[in-house]
């Protein structure tokens, strides 16, 4: 794609907003023709179809039930069970553990250990049937990991660098790379119902970038507004001096999470206090929802109705004690905030996942070194102690075939 082609793309080109969006009335979507080696999608209506409650792969029988809480700031994992909400085990890992993340085969644990501004970022595989470390190993830049919907390849998020790092998905060795200059602070990812692209978050760059999951190459990149409008002209969309455009936004988009039928995705974002909806084939923004303060973690229920969102509570990388965070949860058919759990005292919720059995979602509390269990009947939250600045927890083992990354994008 030309510069101008991709420049155009930076830009938001009309559509309905939140509520005005036209709603198929397809209830026999035709079969999804997905890229070779990911596995078929059972209901086209419902790509969460897999995840629901009890749907587990022999994969994960004998994995202990623990959730896995990565400490940026002490630069270790806790380990609490969640039947007792007892801490259970704590180990140390690389500098600045970010996320732990499900590989695709479901078989091991990867903690994400970024190092930031560093030269020793590096990933420790975690058995998760004993709940144990393994031998970190020194990878560039990682602050994030998710996986081809193959599985042939790891894809680590190098977000310093602006780039993708294609790796074994078992040895980390490095296959490929595709630069995103236009994204600053590439972090966040979902994919299409088919596989062939992917949606990526651009946190300080306001938008997002769309990858060619097949050809392994940049597609467009889009900027992110509330009303919808562009406020950037052309010429200022163009690095001067790397010729790539960037898409500079006044927002900092944070998770990025796909709907049951694969049309629409969501978008947390942090300074925007809600969710953007993108058309993802398009790559047009066709939406806005507010939810919370500090918008951040994204994840569906079990039964894929359901859009848990974590507000963060806070506008800045580094905020309060006791902040204004809560959670807000959106009905995906409708696309009404349907409820709002809050933080007695206030809180931080970040990342996580929903128990297997959906019963609860466990997030970190990121200024406040805790985690916190709510139950998503009553929005009812207990808080464990952790260490300093939790991050993306992951609850193991959650149902579904085969992970594509993050904290436990499961299909």
């Amino acid at each position: 794609m030309g510069v101008a082609a991709v420049v155009a793309s930076c830009q938001w080109l009309g559509g309905a907003f939140a509520g005005s969006e036209p709603q198929s009335g397809n209830h026999h979507a035709a079969a999804v023709a997905t890229v070779p080696g990911m596995p078929p999608v059972p209901n086209p209506e419902n790509l969460y179809s897999e995840i629901r409650a009890g749907n587990m792969s022999p994969a994960v029988s004998d994995a202990l039930y623990r959730v896995y809480v990565p400490n940026r700031i002490s630069g270790d994992v806790t380990v609490i069970d969640p039947e007792t909400l007892k801490v259970v085990g704590h180990f140390r890992v690389g500098v600045n553990p970010q996320h732990i993340v499900p590989s695709w085969d479901l078989k091991t644990l990867w903690v994400v250990n970024n190092a930031e501004s560093r030269l020793n970022g590096s990933v420790t595989p975690i058995n998760p049937l004993t709940g144990r470390p393994g031998r970190t190993i020194p990878v560039d830049d990682p602050y994030n990991m998710y996986f081809t919907p193959d599985g042939q390849s790891a894809i680590v998020v190098a977000e310093e660098s602006q780039r993708l790092d294609f790796r074994d998905p078992h040895t980390m060795a490095l296959q490929s790379s595709i630069p995103t200059p236009g994204c600053a602070g590439i972090n966040h990812a979902d994919f299409s119902i088919d596989g062939r692209y992917a949606i990526f978050t651009c946190e300080y760059g306001g938008g997002l970038v769309k990858i060619d999951m097949v050809n392994k190459q940049v597609l467009g990149y889009l900027t992110l507004t509330k009303d919808g409008s562009v406020k950037q002209s052309q010429a200022s969309l163009i690095d001067p001096t790397t010729g790539f455009p960037v898409c500079a936004g006044t927002g900092m988009p944070q998770d990025i999470r796909i709907s049951p039928d694969g049309k629409t995705f969501y978008v947390a974002d942090m300074l925007a206090d809600g969710v953007y909806l993108v058309d993802g084939d398009s790559f047009i923004q066709i939406g806005f929802i507010p939810t919370g303060r500090g918008a951040h973690g994204l994840y569906p229920s079990r039964d894929g109705t359901k859009l848990y969102i974590a507000n963060r509570g806070s506008h800045r990388v580094l905020g309060p004690k006791h902040g204004l965070g809560n959670v807000s949860v959106l009905d995906f058919a409708t696309r009404q905030i349907v409820a709002t759990w809050k933080i007695p005292g206030g809180g931080s919720p970040d990342m996580g996942n929903v128990s297997a059995d959906g019963r609860y979602l466990w997030l970190s509390g990121r200024f406040d070194n805790v985690v916190y269990r709510f139950d998503t009947t009553s929005g009812a939250v207990v808080e464990i102690p952790v260490g300093k600045e939790p991050h993306g927890l992951t609850v193991w083992p959650q149902p579904g075939r085969y992970s594509l990354g993050h904290t436990g994008n499961l299909r």
